[in-house]
């Protein structure tokens, strides 16, 4: 049972690391950092705009980090909204748009380096576990939480 639970989590882990080790990479020369990865995404994703609240839920990120990535994103001219008015809209602006279609390309061709081993099927099959997996910690953590054990 330990080896599993060690394998598993360690897995995991490396999974993790790599990924931000390669946003880090792919990212630095612009002068940003592995969170502005996921807020460009996401902004692309809604081209209406998000809220930073939206944002948070979204990235996994707290508030604070989102708010200074932002800040920084509209330095760099990435995006626009007013950050003194509460639950602004954030868009990306005509660069930001060139700035993430360019992420978005590395960001395929590290998931396709990644799983290029892999059958469509596994690929999916690997998605669809991951994602049980997920939905099966996150119920037993709630009930952990509500047993207060």
């Amino acid at each position: 049972m330990e080896d599993v639970f060690v394998d598993f989590t360690l897995s995991i882990l490396r999974l993790n690391k790599l990924v931000q080790k390669i946003k880090t990479y792919e990212i630095e020369k612009y002068g940003l950092k592995p969170i502005h990865v996921m807020c460009s995404y996401y902004l692309n994703k809604n081209p209406k705009g998000l809220t930073a609240k939206e944002l948070s839920e979204l990235t996994l990120e707290d508030k604070a980090a989102i708010s200074r990535a932002l800040k920084m994103m509209q330095e760099k001219g990435y995006v626009t909204y007013d950050p003194n008015r509460r639950n602004s809209t954030i868009k990306l602006t005509e660069d930001g748009k060139q700035f993430t279609s360019m992420i978005c390309a590395r960001a395929e061709k590290a998931v396709a380096a990644g799983s290029m081993d892999f059958t469509e099927e596994e690929r999916n099959f690997f998605y669809q576990s991951l994602d049980v997996i997920n939905e099966n910690l996150r119920a037993y953590y709630k009930e952990l939480i509500k047993n207060g054990k």
